[in-house]
């Protein structure tokens, strides 16, 4: 049997991890010495780092699991991973939103990559709303009568205006299907769990969407630290609300979170051996489990998290085989 701290087959890492530090090539050859031989692109690959990273791929150096809509990286804030994007108001606007997530597509067909992750969009709510939001938590804690009036003010923006925006992505997503089809693309499309509670999709809206979709090939991407954090801050139940969705995960971003800081080693960092337990279920059913995680994770750390997550996941199928005589 492998070894487990250092087999990684079945399992993709990001370049999240290490995108400021180098070229194309190095950063792939960084994540291969790990034990990865499959990798996520992220929205921060460049034009220029796939000049080297696409003869690697090519030659079969590296694997590609899913790339990171917008793909390759655009400068442009307003297509950036923090924006309206799929639910922009101006048709122009959504058009090239839509253009650019195709485009994705193409790349992620393009290299065998199963799925595009994506960001779908957000209630514009100031930054600055959400950062107070987010400071009443750490000072005060969630329980506290100036977070509740914080909370219940932000909540009544949010659900007054989502409505609007969750049909305009439904309809850029359905718009972003056809085209793909048309095209050949087989890939999937993941709408992913944010990481600010303006964004979106919640677990309910991410429901609506695949139900309003039935049949295409968007599901969910379930980005554990994130819905974490969002549980933390009362946006929803992150284990709960996964009913009715867990048959319709595209894929996992796997990192942990220490309060509201997150892309952490999972059991590592956060020195809880048990917490992370229940989000195994959701790695369990992703067709593509990616790690998503900091550049201060340390290359240790990273193999200790591996192998804790992996010695649990192999306790459950274990269990599940006695069960099933």
């Amino acid at each position: 049997m492998s070894d487990l701290a250092t087999d990684k087959s079945g399992f993709s890492f990001s370049t999240c991890w290490n995108i400021k530090r180098g070229g194309g090539r190095a950063m792939i050859e960084e994540i291969a010495s790990l034990g990865f031989r499959e990798a996520e692109l992220n929205y921060n690959v460049t034009r220029e780092m796939l000049t080297e990273i696409e003869p690697l791929i090519e030659r079969g150096e590296i694997g590609v699991s899913s790339v990171h809509n917008t793909f390759p990286h655009t400068p442009d804030p307003d297509y950036g991973t923090d924006s309206v994007l799929l639910g922009f108001e101006d048709g122009d606007k959504r058009k090239k939103a839509v253009d650019l997530l195709v485009g994705s597509a193409e790349y992620a067909h393009r290299y065998g990559a199963e799925a595009v992750v994506v960001h779908p969009g957000e209630v514009p709510i100031e930054h600055a709303v959400v950062k107070e939001l987010e400071r009443s938590y750490h000072e005060a804690g969630r329980e506290s009568e100036v977070y509740r009036r914080a909370w219940a003010s932000f909540i009544e923006r949010r659900e007054r205006g989502a409505g609007v925006y969750l049909k305009r992505i439904i309809s850029s997503l359905d718009e972003a299907c056809d085209r793909a089809e048309s095209l050949g693309l087989n890939v999937k499309f993941g709408i992913e769990t944010r990481s600010r509670p303006n964004q979106m999709p919640t677990l309910a809206e991410a429901k609506k969407v695949v139900q309003a979709l039935k049949g295409a090939p968007v599901g969910i991407w379930y980005d554990t630290g994130h819905a974490i954090m969002m549980d933390r801050l009362g946006l929803y139940d992150s284990v709960k609300e996964m009913e009715g969705l867990m048959d319709h995960i595209v894929g996992v971003h796997i990192h942990e979170t220490i309060g509201l800081s997150d892309h952490w080693c999972p059991y590592v960092h956060s020195g809880d051996l048990h917490f992370y337990d229940r989000y195994l279920p959701m790695i369990e059913r992703a067709g593509v489990k990616v790690y998503e995680l900091k550049a201060a994770c340390l290359p240790e750390e990273i193999q200790a998290g591996h192998r804790l997550l992996t010695e649990k996941l192999e306790a459950r199928k274990r269990a599940g085989v006695r069960l099933e005589r």
